[in-house]
């Protein structure tokens, strides 16, 4: 049993790096694709939304698909077509093409998202631990691998196409070989009985289940917003703000993203600390500081560190709502994180639209205080993940580790 909940883990850790991989293909091609197509920031903001659509949709059909089928079905099935689709937005020869595309991938990504979080809910569970944030971590991971095969294949000359093609093709290989490691059925209880840390308090047991999950999903939104914005417009901020090389321009997201990493890769440990409220409060404070630095500061190294602090702070907030909502009731596990996901990715992509249209308006940078209002936000909404351990003096739970 031990052994097969490591390859469980293990094998969520993969799908996690590939739909990071594919997702972060996509993100650091997107002034290519722009250039390509012929389109103005704006225009490609009201495509975005298609993509976030897309994901939406594919959200919605992959949760309970997950719950009904297991992840073993559904969590390949997914990663397949994910990775058969990254390719199209590189082929799109104007904007309706590239809407097609956006659709299309958008779904099969929103598929891939879902029926993976749902199936690492279920790995939690059996462990009985704070384990969510190490798999966003690896999502992270993704996206730094992502920006790192697509620097250097733009430095040696190789066309968007091509290097979406092949990243695609190595994701559905990998896909399929990790299948079998994968759980067939949600556990019923952790190994020594436990329940996740996420769980309700009596504080927040006064709600119904469904109510608070639509609030995590309000916070979800919130947070996915920023996290699209850094996605889909850091890249041109460099690029179109401060007059970076296209090059260079990549690596603001490889910034955000490994800012990230390291963050979810100590989360867990913190969460087990100080809580997953504590986690959601102080990483949107220390976001929301972080996204200033970047819509305030003129210097090319004040906006590398503002996209690190952005990153590091938003790093803890996405894994403790999905984990909330997995947690809220197991049997409904897709289901559940569908709802959270999808209005979050909703959020991901229309926020960046809603940048795009703000460009007509103020300058692109000026644009990012939205997202520090949002994150402000945020740390104020944190208490809807206040559980029985916020209640119980941190030197009490001080030994709490992994």
């Amino acid at each position: 049993m031990e052994r097969s909940l490591l390859g469980a883990r293990v094998a969520t850790y993969v799908y996690f790096v590939l739909c990071g991989t594919l997702m972060g293909a996509w993100v650091v091609h997107i002034p290519a694709v722009e250039e390509r197509v012929g389109i103005s920031h704006a225009t490609l903001g009201g495509l975005l939304v298609l993509l976030g659509l897309g994901a939406f949709a594919g959200m919605q059909v992959a949760g309970p698909l997950t719950d009904r089928l297991g992840a073993r079905v559904v969590v390949p099935a997914t990663a397949v077509l994910c990775g058969a689709s990254l390719v199209l937005p590189g082929l799109a020869h104007d904007p309706w093409t590239l809407a097609g595309a956006l659709l299309v991938f958008g779904a099969c990504n929103g598929g891939l998202d879902v029926s993976m979080n749902a199936h690492a809910v279920h790995v939690e569970k059996a462990y009985g631990r704070p384990v969510m944030s190490g798999f966003h971590a690896t999502f992270s991971v993704g996206g730094v691998v992502a920006a790192l095969v697509a620097a250097g294949a733009t430095s040696a000359g190789v066309s968007p196409v091509a290097t979406m093609a092949v990243i695609g093709t190595v994701s559905i290989m990998i896909a399929l070989v990790s299948v079998r490691a994968l759980m067939p059925a949600a556990p019923a209880t952790g190994e020594d009985g436990s329940v996740a840390e996420t769980q309700a308090s009596p504080a927040v047991a006064g709600r119904s289940a469904g109510g608070r999950v639509w609030l995590l999903a309000v916070l979800a939104l919130m947070v996915m917003l920023c996290e699209g914005a850094a996605n889909d417009w850091s890249a041109l901020h460099l690029r179109d703000v401060l007059g970076a090389s296209t090059s260079t321009a990549a690596f603001a997201y490889g910034t955000f993203a490994a800012a990230m990493t390291i963050g979810r890769l100590l989360a867990d440990r913190v969460v087990a600390l100080f809580g997953s409220m504590a986690v959601l409060r102080h990483g949107a404070i220390t976001a929301a500081v972080g996204i200033t630095l970047v819509a305030l500061g003129p210097w090319m190294w004040t906006a590398f560190a503002g996209w690190a602090l952005f990153g590091l702070g938003l790093s803890g907030t996405v894994p403790q709502l999905f984990s909330a909502a997995g947690h809220a009731d197991p049997a409904a596990a897709g289901a559940n994180v569908s709802r959270v996901a999808g209005l979050g990715y909703v959020g991901m992509l229309a926020g960046p639209a809603v940048i795009g249209w703000l460009t007509h308006v103020v300058a692109l940078n000026h644009t990012f205080i939205l997202l520090t209002l949002l994150c402000v936000t945020t740390a104020v909404g944190a208490g809807v993940l206040r559980t029985k351990s916020d209640a119980v003096p941190r030197s009490e739970t001080a030994g709490v580790g992994h």
